[in-house]
């Protein structure tokens, strides 16, 4: 028995029908309930929990409409939805007892029956039974995971007034099932945006399924997104359900979307339209509701204009833009963050009493942190773990000393173009503070591409 000690339930008028049954069942579960009154069920399974209920469908005497089972029916599924029921009919109420079944009921048993069929019948509602179990269960999992872990933003923290600004974007947004585009550069979160963005929805209960499109080779593309049936491809061993399929219903984040080549944008592009999708071997049309998230660090309006990536696809994916700022543009952040990860990783290494000294918070907050908040995270850990005092100290970061001891005054030193351009860039990072994305628009620079002459300069 998948199973154990199955509880069962019998409810017939006919005293016969409830004896045969239960000597029928009787070394097949680990209790059974008989009652010739419907009207005590309400009090049955409010007390007992049934994973197996046999429902007549007329109690009345010379009554053939069926019309009691579809009420008793229909109050059985209001107080247990997992309920699995299986109808006990008359041979000429089939028609009838085929329309319960369109109604809620698991199946139906004519009576009489036939032994071998009202077993067979029986062990079926039983499997019935179990994955409706299975699914309430990860369902009740999610759902408290997901009140668990989300202490309003949950792994978005800060309080700048950028972070405030994003706060507000997401509530605005969450609701709705609006596709969203989140802009930003590596590490700055964009996952646990989408994310908070799936919490806050009417999806919440329904799963959230990310795909990094970056790592899905193009001959696997549309296998992986739309899935395969059996014999599609040499290693198509079976059928197979793709990301859309397995999101239906509720979320689907496709993360680092600039990086889809533009021949299978297209692809995409009509599955997002059409909400369908067919699978690799296959000519069978799947509808799928999704709600669509995308995600990517790529100057995707310059790909538009290189025409690297499709400006309808685009137009489909940014119902509504989300831009996450970079680290060094909330750099009151980086306090919070820091001890953010303190908390968590000094538990985790059994380091308890370690803190972090001020003039170590100063370096954090003086580094320009390319790799952002992902990079913050690490940085901690490591620090954690190299620390051998009770503060973590300067000495426990290796982190690239991006104060300059030139002067405020630009003057050409040298007339090697990289220390021309590494002169500039300091000078510019100084004017504005350290702010990537205004020093990026006078540069003449993408963030993107300014964070690469961060890394070859090593500011």
């Amino acid at each position: 028995m998948l199973i154990k000690n199955p509880r069962v339930l019998i409810i017939d008028d006919n005293e016969d029908v409830l004896v045969a049954a239960k000597l029928l069942l009787k070394q097949q579960v680990g209790f059974i309930q008989t009652e010739k009154d419907p009207e005590i069920i309400p009090m049955l399974l409010k007390e007992t929990s049934f994973d197996v209920i046999f429902l007549d469908m007329n109690f009345t005497h010379d009554m053939t409409s069926g019309e009691e089972g579809f009420y008793w029916l229909s109050e059985i599924m209001k107080i247990d939805s997992t309920a699995v029921v299986i109808l006990i009919t008359a041979f000429g109420d089939v028609e009838t007892a085929v329309k319960a079944v369109k109604d809620g009921a698991t199946d139906f048993v004519l009576k009489p029956w036939q032994n071998e069929k009202f077993l067979a019948t029986f062990a079926s509602a039983l499997k019935l039974r179990e994955s409706r179990l299975e699914l309430e269960n990860l369902r009740s999992k999610q759902k408290q995971l997901s009140h668990d872990l989300d202490h309003k933003y949950h792994e978005i923290v800060g309080t700048s007034e950028q972070m405030q600004e994003l706060y507000k974007t997401i509530d605005k947004v969450a609701g709705t099932d609006a596709n969203v585009l989140i802009l930003g550069d590596n590490g700055t979160g964009k996952e646990s945006v989408a994310r908070a963005l799936h919490r806050k929805s009417s999806r919440a209960d329904e799963v959230f399924i990310s795909v990094d499109m970056g790592a899905i080779s193009q001959t696997l593309f549309e296998s992986e997104l739309f899935g395969h049936v059996k014999g599609a491809f040499t290693d198509a061993k079976e059928d197979r359900a793709g990301r859309f399929e397995i999101a239906s219903g509720g979320t689907l984040f496709l993360d680092e979307i600039g990086n889809l080549p533009i021949e299978l944008q297209a692809k995409l592009l009509t599955v997002i339209q059409n909400q369908e999708v067919v699978r690799v071997g296959s000519n069978k049309i799947i509808s799928t509701n999704v709600r669509l998230i995308c995600a990517t660090n790529m100057p995707i309006y310059e790909l538009v204009k290189e025409n690297k990536f499709r400006q309808d696809l685009l137009y489909r994916i940014n119902t509504v833009e989300i831009n996450i700022p970079s680290l060094y543009e909330r750099k009151e952040d980086i306090k919070l963050l820091a001890e953010h990860f303190l908390s968590i990783f000094k538990n985790k290494y059994l380091k308890h009493d370690l803190a972090i000294n001020p003039m170590t918070l100063r370096k954090l907050e003086s580094y320009h942190w390319p790799g952002n908040v992902r990079e913050l995270e690490h940085a901690i850990e490591r620090g954690v773990i190299l620390c051998e005092d009770r503060e973590l100290h300067p000495d426990d970061f290796f982190l690239k000393d991006v104060e300059s001891n030139e002067d405020e005054n630009f003057e050409i030193n040298s007339f090697k173009l990289d220390d021309i351009e590494k002169s500039v860039i300091q000078k510019t990072l100084r004017k504005y503070d350290g702010n990537i994305s205004k020093a990026a628009k006078e540069l003449g620079l993408t963030r993107t591409s300014l964070y690469r002459r961060l890394e070859k300069f090593n500011l």
